[in-house]
Parts: C-alpha cells; structure tokens; sequence
C-alpha cells in the first residue's frame, strides 16, 4: 500500500501550547521562589558567565535546589509537569487534527521543540501526542539525580531538529546519518509540509527557516504578547499570528484546516506530474519545477534561476543607459559620415561602450 503524505507539525511548548513557562507551575514554587526571583537569578548568572542561556536556567535550578534541600530527580521533574496548564482546546486539538488530515489523505505527525526540559513535558497531559520530543534535558545516575546536562536546545539548535524530522533522523546521538547526503525525494518530510507553531523572537530561527523553505510559520500570542507576535508578522517572520484558541472552530483551527488542504492537493498534483512524466519515459528528477514546487531543490533552483535572470536584465539595463547618456558624444577621429557630428573620441569613452568605432 502507498504510504500516504505527512505532513508535521512542529511546536514550541512555552506559552505555545501552555501559558507560560513550564518551570513557573510547580518547580519554581518549590524552591520557594517566585517566576520573577527565578529567572532574574538565571539569567544573571548567564550574563556574568557568558554563559548559554539554556546551560545557565538548567544549572541555576540544579544550585538552587542543592541550597534549599529539595528534591530533584527525573521522577520529580515529570511530576511537577502534571501542574502544566494547557490552552483552550489544546487537549483535543491532536486528535481533530489527525482525523481532519486523514480525511484529506495524509498522515498527520506532531513534534515538539523546546528550550524547556522534556522532563516537565513528558509529565503533562499531552505529551503522548507527540512522536518526538526536543528538549532540554538532564542525564541521571543510578539514582535518577541529574549529573549533567544530556541536551540543551538553544534558540538556534532549535533548526537542527528540522532538519531531523526532515530526513526522519530522530535518533539525537546519530548524527552520521543526519549529515549524510541524502536526495531529497527520499526525505521523509519535505520541509514544504511543515508548519511550525510558536509564540516569539525565541522561535525565529525555525520560522524564518520555514518561510525560506516552503513552510508554514505561525504564531500565536495571548494579550501580553500580542504586539510582539504582530511585529513578527510586519517583519516577514512569520505567515499568521492568531489567539492561542486551539479550540474547535476557532480561527487558528480553520486557517490550519485550509493549510493541511493546500498541502494535501500540493502532494496529489505533484505526484500526478511525476507519473506522467514517467509515462513518457522521463525523468522527474532532471529539472521537474511546476507550480507547487514540492521538494527543496525544485524551490531553491527555481528562485536561483529567476535571481540569475534578473540581475542580467540589470546589468543589460545599465548598459544600455550608459550608451544612451554617450552617444551624442561620440566621434570617430572626426567628423561622422552621416551627420558630420563631431564630439568625444573613442578612447575618451568608457570601456565597453562600444567595442569598435561605429557611426551614428
């Protein structure tokens, strides 16, 4: 049987899917702290360190806790992920999402990438939904008491993951495959059927990343961060910004609906004109750039091409005005034999104006 299309979505997960960050619902709180406290002393320890911001929360956590006598194991951490608030319509919002795909006649993935700690997530509701989760986390000893950081995902490092679900290289540790040349027909997700959901400057290195390669970027703000989320949209960072409603007919369910079909009828003409060409005998991957260029070299090739085609048109523009501003100069040693215009002679003309002398 065909395996049918995927299309992934890809979310950031603080003030994403809940409302604010994970840490602020019950860690922090334990420590007898409060967000503000917190993150204050976080991100001035990174600032006098120059540290990674990332390195720097996830360390101030561990120091703290050690000063206040209070526990943190994995175990601790997943529990603590059970106080996580979710937005409206978040916790069905997967299922809708994977039968209204499946009615189109794709397959539907959700992953997370996030600078928070996988622990926290994989203790909230949600986190069976998702068939990979980024995020930064802790390794354990014997005793499940974190000894160093296992992986930090950083505003930049967030890209790496992309390119991950993009060769389906899930595996972290493999990155031998990852960096592998691969043909981009037999990349499990093209990134053209991607849409990545976030909520601010945290995630622009994948929204950028999306729109630069024929992706989906949206983001989503509650009333604080709505003219931030706005300046993403002025700025070309991203295609949509809606309320964080996730719920059943809200405007960010319909417009998300509307994307699954265009990609959903991109992948059906795609696949049309690949068996055609096929028929006659060609080859869909010598140059096959239609209108919904589904694979990234078919985008990128294209754009390269119309870029080549302009700048020559410039260039031939220029040229042309050039002649034009020196013509009524020119003189060849003297009179012209049309006119008997005298004026500039030919070695007082700019280089490659004319390449011989010429009359008028």
């Amino acid at each position: 049987m065909k395996q049918q299309p995927i299309v992934a979505f890809l979310y950031d997960f603080d003030k994403t899917l809940c409302t604010t960050d994970m840490q602020d619902y019950a860690f922090i709180p334990s420590l007898g702290m409060t967000p503000a406290e917190f993150w204050a002393e976080a991100n001035g320890f990174g600032r006098r360190n120059r540290m990674d911001g990332i390195l720097a929360y996830m360390y101030t956590m561990l120091r703290e806790a050690a000063r206040r006598n209070r526990p943190f194991t994995r175990t601790d951490l997943v529990e603590k992920g059970r106080s996580i608030v979710l937005f409206p319509g978040v916790e069905d919002w997967f299922r809708r999402i994977n039968d209204f795909g499946a009615g189109q006649g794709v397959q539907v993935e959700h992953y997370i990438i996030s600078s928070g700690l996988r622990e926290i997530i994989e203790g909230s509701s949600i986190s069976g939904e998702f068939k990979e989760i980024y995020a930064s986390e802790f390794y354990y000893d014997e005793s499940g008491v974190p000894v160093w950081p296992k992986l930090a995902v950083n505003f930049t490092a967030k890209t790496q993951f992309v390119y991950r679900i993009n060769k389906g290289v899930l595996d972290v540790s493999n990155d031998r495959d990852l960096n592998a040349s691969m043909p981009d027909d037999s990349k499990r997700v093209p990134f053209t059927s991607m849409i990545y959901m976030g909520d601010g400057l945290s995630d622009v290195p994948c929204m950028k990343m999306m729109r630069a390669y024929g992706g989906q970027a949206i983001a989503v703000y509650q009333a604080s961060n709505r003219a931030g989320v706005e300046d993403l949209l002025a700025k070309g960072r991203v295609d949509y910004i809606f309320q964080a409603d996730y719920r059943a007919g809200s405007a960010l369910e319909a417009t998300v609906q509307d994307i699954i079909r265009k990609m959903a009828v991109t992948d059906r003409l795609w696949e049309e004109n690949a068996r055609q060409v096929r028929s006659i005998g060609g080859d869909v991957l010598l140059g096959q750039v239609g209108l919904f260029p589904r694979k990234m070299s078919e985008s990128v090739g294209f754009f390269f091409t119309i870029r080549i085609v302009f700048v020559k048109l410039y260039v031939m523009y220029l040229t042309l005005k050039e002649r034009e501003r020196w013509l009524p100069q020119l003189n060849f040693h003297g009179p012209c034999p049309c006119c008997g215009r005298s004026g500039a002679s030919p070695s007082e003309l700019p280089q490659g104006i004319w390449e011989s002398p010429r009359p008028c």
